[in-house]
């Protein structure tokens, strides 16, 4: 697992450094079963340890993030970091951290493998649990998962996350020596290199590292035709070919960045987790389309094709219909399924078509049939894709399966006198299989992590590959460990809980490759450089030898200096283009590698080669930073230095180990444009850097270099500065001193009637000129002279703004400045879209790891500049989000809005209305809003306000409440007419809480799932069930024949005790507070027929992952 910038492999993104205070109060109760006082800890502390963590009221905790009291393991303190909220995304964000990071000496690191776990307090086998492995250091002292679990499923009270608002946090901690992991040799270990991450590709590993180890497989992508002019970043099948031949034939881990840019995928894609069957569909049908024409076209059908047929049998007359239909791989049942066998008898299990359900056969009508699927041929490569994941209707969501599911070593589906064949098979092909590799998901149905176990030669040595990590293991841990299923812990603190936790593995068989023994031979074939285009080889020897020679360069580097030549033509070359403050970018000039005990000399005449200036006439002159970090050159070296070697001179200028000599050349030409020999310096002379700024092209450029006398004035070279910028001799000119850029642009005027001493300027100093304005011409301009033209480029910032409403689509860009004013920014915005009131624009920052705009718009007059708008932790952003407001932003602030679903009493309908008002309000005054706005079903009608989540009411408001905390983001707010009946209550009815359910059995556990609208209902004392049924059947408008199949419970803590129609209501209910979360309730058990619709609260966020593509 590895640190992602983005939504990342969405469980693997480092959090923000703790130097961000949350205020607020933050309650917490904690339990470790290594002892709550950390003080106490003994001194031999197991390496491995787990704690507990308890957090109570965890619904209405105020705060962004949230630790736990620090526990010991492996003699380090550890904390668990939470955000209840989400950090920045819809799940529950949770991360192991070290306690103590910032009193720990400098260069401390520290490896730890751990899982982190949400126990279900009702059915513990549904605890989630998730683990990873890190180095933890002083830049990265956090590590875990930002998209733990949905924020939906934590905090519905069905699901058992969240117990009398308590939320159980369970971590296991292993701290590892660090040489165990980071100093292992994959290569010198097993023969074999691993395959980088490049963030969230993990699925992507697992699936090449198998078909790599198919050898026919490798040998074709080897044959397709390539040329020495393709590039690997734009031809699948180069960089494929090139990832093969590395795999091969490299010592170390191996980049995929070649092949996911071959795929036309971004860094972006490279940080979304997808599903590895889907990759592995999509792959193939792109190679197969590639290979079309070529010599091995046809090869992914030899390997991977096999065919059924799909069969209609009429039972009663003489009629058959068939179809045959290829395919690539299996999709297997993991439901309901024992092993591989139970899933092939489930395909081709068959379906009696009788009853209503009669098959309609062309000539003989509707008859009694049998349906099914038998197999024509299997493929010599069989790959067989375990159906893991599965839509859950009853609740409305994707879940992992993670039951125990066997698989056999050896594979026959000739079994029982071939019961998988057609009739039409053919016979001699003998069926049996041998399991060729095994590819895990280890995390839940929101993402997780993808390895892969391999036999490459079919032996009894089974190989782990895990991305950059290749490792031998046996063949228990390629098989038995992972069928899935249970695993129970040991129980460490009998005190907290009577039974051992038990855990659902998380960590399962996702992907099985089988191999024909009859086709072993063909299949397991020998691949070696011949097999490989020699241009292919040609190529991939440059890289690696050039690969070396960096290797050689910096193991060498100590014995060499880089010496960095800048001249005047780099000068002329850069600035106005690449640059404008400074002289030169010395990465972008001539570089030389030289010996250390080299005389300078030496190094001169190397410089009158590569430049055609004689030695006499070079003079080279050092440069220093100053105190206002800018770079000038100094002085010119002197005859004694220059008799120096290169390494002595390299001290004189730079006290850094290794550290580059950069050298100014300073070459002079006659009259007839000759190289001279430097006339000797003086003490009075100053070398200046002249550049010409043009207002009206906003261009600024390099003019050239004078020397000039310290105790003369400017006047006596204005002519020359005329003539170096193709002015007229008489032009009139100012002059500015560019002093410094950074944190902010100094560039002042130079008084031209003092002397260049007296202007303080000395060696080295940049001069900017440029004809004098008339302040009408300077009116006209925009950046009438060089300091506000600096200042402008410094801070210019082309800012691409998107509209809320199309997240991915740049709307249009702007040309702005960091140092804009909040007001200035939203004026050139409001222009832009033709708006009048620039205060109804509201921006909202953009998150940089997400690529999502941020969850808080920024406030009106929030921030002060553009530069603060998009700084997102320590990256900037060039994206805002905007939207178009109906009232201005100030007031909007002033208010609350709330989003209240108004329920009509007698008709059908469910209306939302948006209501406005400002914070100090009460929900007396929403309720007296919405009477403006209703229809009611008597003009004397009592509203009141709820609170209703996942089909259950939470609370009825006090009118008094005011509206300025309640949150409408995950619950929803109902508005309702007060029944009449409810208005006189007897001193011994009572008002309940009625809910719809259904059942589901998962795992043999009953699980309750609520459903549909929740209402409240009296029930008068002794009142029976049965006349409580008429009420509610009138009230909900339910068909007889339809209401006669309901049935009635009494339900407390999610436990149904049912209902006989003679039973009196009111003695079930005892008279305490029914608004309370885990109160009684009556419960209505029927099916859901309702379309299925997404909470509110996700409704326009995205549901499902981005499917894979390849573009190109």
């Amino acid at each position: 697992m590895t640190p992602a910038p983005t939504d990342q492999e969405e469980e693997e993104m480092l959090v923000p450094r703790s130097d961000l205070v949350f205020e607020g109060p933050q309650p917490m109760e904690a339990q470790a079963e290594t002892g709550n006082d950390v003080e106490k800890q003994p001194p031999e502390d197991p390496q491995t340890s787990r704690f507990t963590w308890k957090i109570e009221n965890f619904s209405r905790l105020n705060v962004k993030k949230l630790y736990s009291d620090p526990f010991v393991v492996g003699g380090y303190k550890w904390r668990i970091l939470i955000f209840p909220k989400g950090n920045n995304v819809d799940y529950l964000s949770m991360y192991l951290d070290v306690a103590d990071s910032a009193n720990l000496p400098y260069g401390w690191s520290r490896y730890a493998q751990f899982n982190l776990s949400i126990v279900n307090q009702i059915h513990n086998k549904y605890s989630i649990r998730k683990e990873t492995q890190h180095q933890f250091n002083a830049r990265e002292s956090d590590w875990g998962f930002t998209s733990f679990m949905p924020l939906g499923e934590l905090y519905d009270p069905n699901k058992g996350y969240l117990v009398d608002d308590t939320c159980v946090v369970d971590a296991e901690v292993a701290v590892r020596k660090i040489v165990d992991y980071w100093s292992y040799d994959s290569k010198k270990e097993t023969g074999f290199v691993g395959l980088k991450n490049q963030g969230a590709t993990c699925y992507m590993n697992s699936l090449l590292q198998t078909l790599y180890h198919i050898p026919y497989f490798r040998k074709a992508v080897y044959h397709m035709p390539t040329t020495e002019n393709d590039m690997p970043s734009a031809s699948i099948p180069l960089a494929l070919q090139s990832l093969f031949y590395k795999l091969q034939y490299s010592d170390n881990s191996i980049a995929t960045k070649e092949l996911t840019k071959s795929f036309g995928w971004d860094t972006y894609d490279s940080f979304l987790q997808h599903d590895v069957q889907e990759l592995n569909r999509v792959l193939c049908e792109k190679l197969e389309e590639k290979m079309k024409g070529t010599v091995v076209e046809g090869t992914i059908q030899q390997l991977f094709e096999g065919h059924h047929m799909n069969y209609i049998e009429c039972i009663n007359v003489d009629y058959k219909s068939t179809r045959k239909e290829s395919f690539y791989d299996l999709q297997l049942d993991v439901k309901g399924c024992a092993d591989v066998y139970a899933s092939f008898d489930k395909y081709v299990e068959v379906e009696r078509l009788e009853g209503d359900n009669k098959y309609h056969a062309e000539q003989y009508g509707l008859q009694d049939a049998k349906k099914g699927v038998l197999f024509m041929d299997f493929p010599p490569v069989l790959q067989l894709q375990l159906k893991r994941f599965e839509y859950d209707f009853s609740r409305d969501t994707m879940v992992k399966i993670n039951d125990r599911y066997e698989f056999p070593l050896q594979l026959d589906l000739d079994r029982e006198n071939g019961k998988y064949l057609s009739p039409e098979a053919d016979g001699s092909v003998r069926n049996l299989y041998t399991l060729h590799s095994v590819l895990v998901h280890s995390g839940g149905v929101h993402g997780g992590h993808y390895y892969a176990f391999i036999r490459p030669t079919l032996s009894d040595q089974w190989y782990k590959f895990d991305d950059e990590r290749v490792t031998k293991e046996d063949v228990k841990r390629a098989l038995e460990e992972q069928y899935g299923g249970e695993e129970e812990l040991p129980q460490t603190n009998p005190g907290f809980n009577n039974t051992p936790f038990k855990f659902t593995k998380y960590s399962n068989a996702y992907m099985l490759v089988y191999i024909r023994e009859s086709d072993k031979e063909k299949i397991m074939c020998n691949v070696d450089e011949k097999d490989i285009a020699e241009h292919v080889r040609a190529r991939l020897k440059r890289e690696q030898e050039e690969k070396e020679q960096k290797k050689k360069e910096k193991a060498e580097a100590h014995l060499y200096t880089i010496i960095k030549v800048s001249r005047d033509e780099d000068l002329r070359q850069q600035i106005g283009k690449d640059i404008h403050f400074d002289l030169v970018d010395y990465d972008k000039v001539r570089s030389f590698r030289i010996q250390k005990q080299t005389l300078f000399s030496i190094f001169k005449e190397e410089v009158a080669k590569e430049f055609g200036v004689p030695v006499q006439s070079q003079r080279f002159w050092l440069w220093a930073k100053r105190q206002n970090h800018t770079y000038r050159p100094n002085r010119p070296l002197t005859h004694l230095e220059e008799a120096q070697t290169v390494g002595q001179l390299r001290e004189v200028s730079n006290k850094v180990q290794n550290a580059e000599l950069k050298l100014f050349l300073e070459v002079e030409l006659g009259l007839d444009l000759r190289h001279i020999i430097p006339p000797d310096k003086t003490k009075d002379d100053i070398m200046l850097f002249f550049k010409i700024y043009d207002p009206e092209k906003e261009e600024l450029r390099y003019a050239g270099r004078l020397f000039v006398k310290g105790t003369s004035n400017p006047t006596e070279i204005l002519n020359k500065l005329n003539e170096m910028a193709g002015y007229a001799p008489d032009q009139e000119i100012e002059l500015y001193e560019e002093i410094k850029f950074e944190p902010i642009v100094l560039c002042e005027p130079i008084d031209k009637k003092f002397a260049f001493r007296t202007n303080q300027l000395e060696d080295g100093d940049i001069v900017c000129y440029q004809k004098s304005l008339s302040s009408e011409s300077c009116q006209k301009l925009r950046y009438p002279d060089v300091p506000s033209f600096l200042e402008y480029v410094q801070n210019r910032q082309v800012v691409h703004f998107r509209s809320l409403e199309k997240l991915k689509e740049d709307d249009f860009c702007l040309e702005l400045s960091k140092i804009n004013t909040y007001d200035e920014v939203v004026e050139r915005v409001a222009q832009r879209l033709g708006l009048d009131d620039p205060s109804k624009i509201r921006l909202t920052p953009h998150n940089c790891y997400s690529q999502q705009p941020k969850p808080q718009p920024i406030k009106y007059r929030g921030v002060d500049t553009l530069g603060d708008m998009l700084v997102h932790y320590n990256q900037t952003s060039d994206i805002l989000y905007y939207e178009v407001l109906d009232i201005p932003l100030p007031e909007l602030q002033g208010l609350k809005t709330l989003k209240v679903a108004f329920h009509h009493a007698t008709k059908d309908e469910v209306v939302t209305y948006t209501i406005r008002l400002p914070k100090q309000s009460t929900v007396g005054d929403v309720i007296n809003d919405l009477k403006t706005k209703v229809e009611f079903s008597k003009p004397d009608a009592e509203l009141r306000l709820l609170e209703v989540f996942y089909h259950k009411i939470y609370k009825i408001f006090p009118t008094s409440e005011k509206i300025e905390n309640i949150n409408d983001q995950y619950w929803t707010l109902r508005a309702e007419e007060i029944p009449e009946e409810e208005k006189n209550l007897g001193p011994n009815d009572r008002l309940i809480h009625v809910y719809h359910f259904t059942k589901e059995t998962a795992q043999n556990q009953m699980q309750i799932q609520n459903f549909g609208e929740p209402f409240l209902l009296v029930i008068y004392e002794g009142e029976t069930l049965a006349q409580v049924k008429v009420r509610i059947q009138k009230k909900l408008q339910v068909a007889d024949e339809e209401f006669a199949k309901w049935k009635f419970a009494f339900l407390s803590l999610g436990r149904p005790e049912y209902l006989e129609d003679s039973d009196i209501l009111s003695n079930r209910f005892q008279r305490k507070d029914v608004y309370g979360a885990w109160e009684q309730y009556l419960g209505l058990e029927h099916p859901d027929n309702a379309p299925k619709r997404i909470h509110a609260a996700y409704q326009n966020r995205p549901t499902y992952e981005k499917p894979v593509k390849i573009y190109n």
